[in-house]
């Protein structure tokens, strides 16, 4: 397999800190966005560009000649009542990433969705909608990646409730939902998100959970 030539927004996050050493290991070359003053929160390794993730011309500036796109910026812990902010900068990102991709070299757009329908988090979800809608009108093909929680360091509470989830699973009314809205691990995830950026698809792929969950390194 040879290297891909990665962009990555939302490197310093949760999830990007541990995906760049991932993609890096298997011979893939990673730029990485950071607002000034944010660069020493990446990992080493990765090629740092000090940049505005919510400004078309900033992005622009510093894809260089990347071919795939990782999108993982997101507003920290969600919550019902933070729906101004997911319009503000989940939203807005994705918005400039796409104003951006005109004249670039991306061929491939990989994109951290969320699980949908969902009955909570409204707000949130439909920010996540939306963002897709906006990347479906580009020629480029894109990978949307449909989590709903993902368990890892600082996020276990969601497994006292796994014997629910078992529960709701078995049975035929709510196995549909259940599998949808379930948990992944946050190792399953990151490999998910190395397994899109390697394997691009001919135009629109999507991962939910079960196909999340099913993805290794």
């Amino acid at each position: 397999m040879l290297g891909r030539k990665i962009f990555l927004t939302g490197g310093t996050g949760y999830m990007g800190r541990r995906l760049i050493p991932l993609l890096l290991m298997r011979g893939h070359e990673v730029t990485a966005l950071a607002r000034p003053g944010s660069e020493a929160k990446l990992p080493p390794g990765a090629r740092i560009v000090a940049g505005n993730a919510l400004d078309p011309e900033s992005l622009r500036e510093s894809l260089s000649d990347c071919e795939t796109w990782i999108q993982l910026i997101g507003t920290p812990r969600p919550a019902p009542w933070k729906g101004r902010r997911f319009r503000a900068v989940d939203y807005r990102a994705v918005s400039a990433s796409v104003e951006a991709l005109d004249g670039s070299r991306i061929r491939h757009y990989v994109y951290l969705s969320v699980a949908q329908p969902a009955p909570v988090m409204r707000s949130y979800v439909q920010v996540r909608q939306e963002a897709e809608t906006l990347l479906r009108q580009k020629d480029v093909p894109v990978t949307f990646l449909r989590p709903w929680y993902v368990v890892g360091p600082g996020h276990w509470w969601p497994l006292a409730i796994v014997p629910l989830y078992k529960t709701l699973e078995s049975l035929p009314a709510t196995r549909e939902s259940a599998l949808r809205l379930g948990l992944v691990s946050l190792n399953q995830m990151l490999a998910a998100l190395v397994s899109a950026a390697e394997k691009p698809p001919a135009s629109v792929r999507i991962l939910d959970v079960p196909a999340i969950r099913a993805c290794r390194l």
